[in-house]
């Protein structure tokens, strides 16, 4: 089972493994794999889900995605 590249943009894929591991493609290059409870949660979830709710999930589980405090840090007197 795979998803399209593109939802929003991230670009994410999955690929199930025959030995239930689940791997995670972005752009084509392999960033990360899951195994055993980790990747079954994923692949239950990701029956359920909407295409775009596949491209966060697989966003948050590789830690590729922003956490919206950015701005905030930008001014903090350490990072001027």
């Amino acid at each position: 089972m795979e998803t399209d590249n593109g939802v929003r943009g991230l670009g994410f894929e999955y690929r199930a493994r025959k030995n239930g591991e689940v791997e995670i493609l972005r752009f084509d290059k392999r960033i990360a794999v899951l195994r055993g409870s980790e990747a079954e949660d994923f692949l239950a979830a990701a029956e359920e889900s909407t295409e775009e709710e596949i491209q966060l999930e697989l966003a948050r589980v590789t830690g590729n995605y922003k956490r919206g405090n950015e701005r905030l840090a930008a001014g903090h007197p350490r990072n001027r």
